[in-house]
């Protein structure tokens, strides 16, 4: 009942992080959110701390499930076109509804984590398959460094999907290609 609570109360503090941004994220605010009573949030994480680090833990572990997901739903990756088709999906799921929501939370918890060690261990990108049918398509094209060179490519995207989060519109297909292309270089 308790790893219930917990799991609800930090569904709550991510929402109103995405609603309200960082400064709104209070255990009143969580309480309200969660239409707990007054100090419940408080009563399971005693600080601002515990609470973020609590809220991030969720965060990473629902993007953990999405990704797992979505690789399993994919076929294996053999040309350029289906893993820009892969990517061009992820991005309209980080982009819209539940999705768009977590990824505003994403992104107000990275800038937090440059001040917080404890988060950005939380934080640090995670091993998940589609992570790793990106590294495999890459080194089955003879790309050397191709550990990196993922991080590198997945660190692009995301740097798009800030970017439409903050200007609105979508990620353009040409844009994931070109990203792509360069990877392969």
């Amino acid at each position: 009942m308790a790893s219930d609570r917990r799991t609800l109360l930090a569904d709550a503090a991510l929402d109103v992080l995405a609603d309200e941004g960082m400064r709104g994220l209070t255990h009143r605010a969580v309480d309200r959110r969660a239409a707990m009573p007054p100090g419940t949030t408080s009563a399971y994480f005693r600080t601002r701390a515990a609470l973020l680090a609590a809220l991030v833990s969720r965060l990473v572990r629902l993007d953990q499930e999405e990704l797992q997901t979505t690789a399993q739903d994919l076929p294996p990756l053999r040309t350029v076109e289906e893993l820009v088709d892969a990517m061009a999906r992820l991005t309209r799921q980080r982009l819209s509804g539940e999705g768009r929501r977590r990824s505003l939370a994403r992104h107000a918890c990275a800038v937090e984590s440059v001040r917080d060690p404890e988060l950005r261990a939380i934080l640090v990108p995670r091993e998940n398959a589609g992570r790793e049918a990106v590294r495999l398509f890459l080194a089955e094209r003879g790309v050397t460094d191709a550990e990196d060179r993922t991080h590198t490519l997945l660190t692009c995207v995301d740097g798009l999907i800030f970017d439409r989060l903050v200007n609105g519109g979508e990620v353009r297909r040409e844009a994931l290609e070109g990203l792509v292309v360069a990877a392969l270089r």
